[in-house]
C-alpha cells in the first residue's frame, strides 16, 4: 500500500528469507496482532470459513484457530517460508488422533494454507465469512483491488476487520533518509480516511476505523534496522536504491537520526490503523441504517462496569 509501486518479487524474497527471524523481532507485529484481537471481543460472529490474509509465521491463526475451533481456517501468504513456520505453530494432531478422526470426526476443522498474492485471491465468491489481516494490508501493491477482492470472497454478512500502517509510520526514519538522498527509502502509507474511501468503493457497507500511535525505541539506529530486517519490512519500492550505503552516507543517516534523540533514546514511530466492515446488506434495518452487533455485557464485564 506504499505510494510508490512495490517490487513483489522483492517482497516475497524479503519476507521468505526474514521467517527465520521474524518471531525474534516481531514485538510490535504481536501487540498490534492482540489488540486486533481483542476487537473480535465485542462481536458476536461464529464464522464457518476464517481466511488470514498474510498470516506471516501463524501467530494471528494460532490465536483464531483457538478462538473458531469449529471453523475452517486458511491461513494465505506471499512467502512459502512463513507458511512453513505458521504450520509449525499450529497443534498437529498424532498419529492415534489422526486415526479416531477418520474413525468419529469432530468438530475441529483443519487449516489450509495457500502461497498467493491477497491482491488475487484464488477463492471461490461467498465463500469465507471473516477476512482477518494484521499488519499486511500495507504491503498490498494495490490496496482498491485487494479490498474488492476481499468483498468477492466474502459471503453476505461476513466481516473483514485489519491493522495496517498509516503516514506517519517510521516518519524519524524518513526524515533522516532525506538528508542521504531523494531516493525513497521508507515506505509510504495510505491515510485512514482514504482506506475508508476504498472500502465503500469496494462494496463494503459503513466502514468504522480506528488509529493509534505506537512509539518504540532503540539504543542506536543499528538495532532499529536489524529489526525491520528480521521482519522482512525493509524498503521495496521499485525506484528504490539498489545496493548498500556506503560508510560516509551511513554516517550522515546516523548523524540525522541522532538529532531526534529523545531522553537517551531514539524513538521509531508507527501509526497503526484499525478498520473493520461488513460485507453485503444481510444487516441493514428498515431504515436502511448499517446494524453492526456488539457484546456489549461483555465489554462492560472486562471494562469492571458489571
Amino acid at each position: 500500500m506504499a505510494e510508490s509501486e512495490l517490487d513483489f518479487a522483492e517482497v516475497r524474497r524479503a519476507f521468505d528469507h526474514a521467517a527465520a527471524s521474524y518471531d525474534a523481532h516481531a514485538v510490535l507485529q504481536r501487540e498490534v496482532c492482540d489488540r486486533l484481537l481483542e476487537r473480535l471481543d465485542f462481536m458476536t460472529l461464529q464464522p464457518g470459513r476464517v481466511l488470514d490474509a498474510g498470516s506471516g509465521t501463524g501467530y494471528g491463526l494460532a490465536h483464531l484457530h483457538s478462538r473458531y475451533p469449529g471453523a475452517e481456517l486458511c491461513a494465505l501468504d506471499v512467502a512459502p517460508a512463513m507458511l512453513h513456520a505458521a504450520r509449525a505453530r499450529l497443534p498437529q494432531p498424532t498419529w492415534t488422533q489422526r486415526a479416531r478422526e477418520l474413525l468419529a470426526p469432530s468438530a475441529a476443522r483443519p487449516a489450509h494454507l495457500v502461497c498467493a498474492d491477497m491482491g488475487r485471491l484464488p477463492l471461490a465468491a461467498n465463500s469465507i465469512n471473516l477476512v482477518w489481516s494484521s499488519l499486511a494490508l500495507q504491503w498490498a501493491h494495490d490496496l482498491e483491488a485487494t479490498l474488492k477482492g476481499f468483498q468477492r470472497v466474502l459471503a453476505p454478512g461476513g466481516l473483514l476487520i485489519f491493522a495496517t500502517f498509516g503516514p506517519d509510520t517510521l516518519k524519524e526514519l524518513r526524515a533522516a533518509f532525506s538528508v542521504v538522498d531523494d531516493a525513497p527509502h521508507v515506505n509510504r502509507f495510505i491515510d485512514l480516511h482514504d482506506i475508508g474511501d476504498l472500502l465503500i468503493h469496494a462494496g463494503f457497507a459503513s466502514p468504522v476505523m480506528e488509529m493509534e500511535i505506537l512509539t518504540l525505541t532503540y539504543a542506536d539506529l543499528k538495532t532499529l534496522m536489524r529489526d525491520l530486517k528480521g521482519i522482512g519490512a525493509h524498503n521495496a519500492a521499485t525506484s528504490r536504491r539498489r545496493g548498500l550505503l556506503g560508510k560516509t552516507l551511513w554516517s550522515r543517516l546516523e548523524q540525522a537520526y541522532e538529532s531526534q534523540r529523545l531522553e537517551g533514546r531514539l524513538p521509531a514511530t508507527f501509526e497503526v490503523i484499525y478498520g473493520h466492515a461488513w460485507a453485503g446488506d444481510t444487516r441493514r434495518g428498515e431504515d436502511g441504517r448499517q446494524v453492526i452487533q456488539f457484546n456489549i455485557s461483555e465489554r462492560r464485564r472486562k471494562l469492571g462496569l458489571t
